[in-house]
């Protein structure tokens, strides 16, 4: 048994209960009958327990299971679990991960105004991901210089043996108060050190920024101090709350306890619940997750080439892209080229987390795409690629002036220019944008495949879609389900073109209705993986498979004054299992039984009442 009066054990043995039992600190301090700021000041070692409160710590180390025998002392002896039971693995799973990220995005205003807060807690997450891996680098340094103090005098010094360098006050044990940091006074002899979390997070961030300048507008987009007729936009007490949850032994997210792939696939997670209660605004900076998969695997990227995407959003779509590359070859050592351009800032600065919390290299620029786009040749002309993924805002509206005075020359000679809504608009810049044998994968309006086809007005959208047809450049067209994407309930289309089609695709278009091919959820809709690997597989065969795909002639699809809608070609099957009908048989026969069982016995009941007469 520990000594009861060494209540130096008390952090560890709190992260070593915890770690066992699989329980917050707010639950160990319901356990402990004690509140929550004590034990995170106990765990912090700002406080110490007196002895009956220790006598109850003990008891339930006990019940954990861990060996406060022998508890670390003076001598730093690590804390073991008893014999005869097995450890609990300090590796996160992805789904707790997951869970910790999201209770903490609660734990700001509660879940249903947890979305409002994301441009506030992703930057916190990144920030957490930078000093871990900070950590991870200085060990590194150390094992190399045989001292840790030494090893941080180096890096403090030279700032290029590390990815990003974090000074002292931006390092996460500093922020959660479990390191001491002296802040120091400023030319005036004034102290600098901040009243409370909030000033502390804004200058951690803006002292980040100073040392590492190609973090600026990404880490820094916000205030955590920032207030409103007087009051805090976040209340202190909570933001330590969020401190805390992330301050978890359990998630650190340094290099050696999770993959960027396990990470960004929280990291996803936690922009899609941020998604789904975004309501209109959430379709500008994230794509379903499944969705992306898609079109990845429809494009089925080979190593080294080059891909863009116009409207990146949070850049999940380029990610997939990679994340699928690998998939299809494990052993490539060379990665896709990835380039992405967005307008709103803050999605920009989505964007470079997302891409740095992947460890993915890319080369991400702001602007409006179909204005100004960004990547551009020496001579002024547009860049092209090999890959091209997208899901603009549907139906925009611009001025045609636009598209009459384009000076790259993207909409007049390519099918003329639209009227009204932008969606072949955007499909005229991706073909711009596309090298000789490029292909594309462009999410669209339902309508854009559609409207103006069987008018007797000549149609603009009608026109260019005829364009694209004639030329042969649309491989083919998926309909998604309802309800899947964040900005709508409609269902949206997977547009596929492809500048060189092998051949036995030249003069065909695949048509895939996906549309019963779903998951019910609240509030959205999803796309099961096994789903995402049969539509993709479905498509790249190109094969017509009644209840699902239709490949068409570009004579058909002329002959239907170009309506290149899924639902009209190839009917939808629901993809729920049926049954065996032998079984189904059988359970209705025994139901029926039941039913006769049922009737019978509730005519037993009532033959008493049947010889009692009515009185008036």
């Amino acid at each position: 048994m520990a000594n009861m009066t060494d209540l130096t054990v008390v952090p560890t043995l709190l992260q070593a209960i915890r770690a066992a039992l699989d329980l917050t600190q707010a639950e160990v301090a319901e356990r402990l009958g004690v509140s929550f700021a004590t034990v995170n000041r106990w765990e912090g070692g700002s406080n110490k327990p007196q002895k009956a409160q220790f006598a109850k710590i003990i008891a339930l180390a006990e019940e954990a299971g861990v060996d406060v025998g022998d508890a670390p002392t003076a001598g730093g002896t690590v804390l073991s679990r008893k014999r005869g039971r097995q450890a609990k693995s300090a590796t996160p799973t992805t789904k707790p991960m997951e869970q910790m990220l999201w209770d903490a995005a609660c734990s700001i205003r509660g879940e249903k105004d947890a979305p409002k807060f994301k441009d506030y807690l992703l930057p916190l997450l990144f920030l957490k991901r930078l000093s871990d891996v900070f950590d991870d680098e200085i060990d590194r340094l150390a094992d190399e210089y045989g001292d840790r103090d030494v090893a941080l005098e180096i890096a403090d010094n030279d700032h290029d043996l590390l990815r990003f360098y974090l000074p002292p006050e931006a390092r996460w044990g500093v922020i959660s108060g479990r390191v001491q940091f002296e802040w120091p006074d400023d030319d005036r002899g004034r102290s600098t050190r901040p009243r409370d979390i909030g000033e502390h997070l804004t200058k951690a961030v803006r002292a980040v920024v100073r040392h590492n300048p190609s973090l600026a507008g990404v880490i820094d987009v916000v205030d955590f101090s920032a207030e409103r007729n007087g009051e805090r936009d976040i209340n202190p007490a909570r933001l330590n709350g969020v401190v805390e949850a992330f301050s978890d032994p359990r998630y650190r997210l340094g290099l050696a306890d999770v993959q960027p792939d396990f990470l960004g696939r929280s990291y996803e997670y936690l922009l899609r619940k941020f998604a789904e209660g975004s309501g209109q605004s959430a379709g500008e900076f994230f794509t379903p997750t499944e969705v992306g998969f898609l079109m990845a695997r429809l494009l089925r990227p080979k190593p080294g080439q080059t891909c863009h995407d116009y409207a990146c959003g949070s850049a999940g779509l380029l990610i997939k892209l990679q994340l699928v590359a690998k998939e299809l070859d494990p052993t490539a050592k060379v990665p896709l080229k990835l380039y992405g351009q967005e307008l709103q800032a803050e999605s920009y600065a989505v964007a470079r987390m997302n891409a740095i919390i992947h460890d993915m290299d890319v080369d991400l620029r702001r602007g409006d795409t179909m204005i100004n786009p960004k990547f551009r040749t020496s001579s002024g002309a547009l860049d092209k690629f090999d890959l091209v993924v997208a899901n603009p805002m549907w139906n925009q509206p611009f001025d045609t002036s636009l598209f009459e005075d384009d000076p790259y020359d993207r909409f007049i000679k390519n099918g003329g220019a639209t009227s009204g809504r932008g969606d072949w608009a955007w499909l005229q810049h991706t073909y711009s944008v596309l090298k000789d044998g490029g292909r594309a994968a462009v999410v669209l309006d339902t309508g854009a495949v559609t409207r103006g086809s069987g008018s007797k007005n000549e149609d603009r959208e009608r026109n260019i879609r005829k364009w694209f047809v004639d030329h042969d450049l649309v491989e083919g067209v998926i309909l998604m389900p309802d309800n899947l994407f964040y900005n709508t309930a409609a269902a949206g289309v997977i547009v596929v073109l492809n500048k060189r089609k092998t051949e036995s695709k030249k003069g065909k278009i695949t048509l895939v209705n996906a549309s019963k091919r779903f998951t019910k959820g609240r509030p959205k809709n999803h796309l099961a993986d096994a789903d995402v690997v049969d539509v993709a597989n479905l498509f790249n065969a190109g094969e017509d498979i009644e209840g699902g795909v239709a490949v068409i002639s570009l004579e058909q699809a002329a002959g239907a004054d170009y309506n290149l809608s899924p639902s009209r070609w190839a009917a939808a099957v629901n993809t729920d299992d049926a049954g065996d009908v032998g079984e189904l048989l059988a359970e209705l026969d025994s139901l029926n039984q039941q039913d006769a069982g049922l009737t019978s016995d509730l005519l037993k009941l009532l033959t008493p009442l049947t010889n009692v007469g009515v009185s008036r």
